[in-house]
């Protein structure tokens, strides 16, 4: 190799790119810095073809390996997102007069601090939920759910409407024609959710 010997191409290559490597050469010198560079094997000529496929079987397992690791990883990453994706509750569980029942999240139109309590209004129903917004808003997709007051969380895909008030509010009018305001320290969220659209 006139201008780079076996190390210099490898430097080219560099760490990221670095395919399985065999060195072949006649000088046994090289052998420690070949596996310091994470050679697969180091052939020393003469080599008979015995030892040229052990080395080339070597190599095979290696990108074998590779292969399942890289795919093991890529699995486990499509699990990590599936499972931050469904990290959202989807319906709560409400206690009504000895009852109990399931409330879809995407019936909620709007939820209300009451106390210890939220209020969740779905259609013409309401309901208590013994849970603090704070608590229930981590729990909400913020991508469907959108916190507008210190005391109020809209669902956006009911809002209808967006009126600019003073001093940065809102006047929020849902489907159904409820009117909520929004807080001023929630400006931004609001423009946000403008904006995206």
């Amino acid at each position: 190799m006139p201008e780079l010997d076996g190390f210099g191409v490898l430097d080219a290559v560099g760490v990221e790119r670095m395919p399985a490597v065999i060195f072949v050469t006649a000088y046994d010198r090289y052998a420690l810095k070949a596996f310091e560079v994470h050679a697969l094997d180091y052939l020393l000529k003469p080599f008979d073809d015995e030892r040229f496929a052990r080395a080339i079987q070597r190599v095979r397992r290696q990108i074998e390996r590779q292969s399942i690791d890289d795919l093991s990883r890529r699995l486990q990453g499509l699990l990590d997102d599936m499972q931050s994706a469904r990290k959202y509750v989807e319906r709560l569980v409400i206690k009504s007069a000895g009852r109990i029942f399931f409330l879809s999240v995407g019936e909620i139109d709007w939820i209300e601090a009451a106390d210890n309590y939220v209020r969740l209004h779905a259609g013409r129903e309401s309901h208590l939920l013994r849970e603090t917004m704070n608590n229930l808003e981590k729990k909400l997709d913020p991508d469907q759910f959108l916190r507008v007051h210190r005391s109020r969380i809209v669902n956006a895909r009911k809002i209808k409407e967006l009126q600019p008030l003073f001093r940065g509010e809102y006047d929020i009018r849902l489907q159904d024609g409820t009117r909520l305001e929004s807080g001023r320290g929630y400006r931004d969220r609001i423009q946000k959710l403008f904006s995206e659209s």
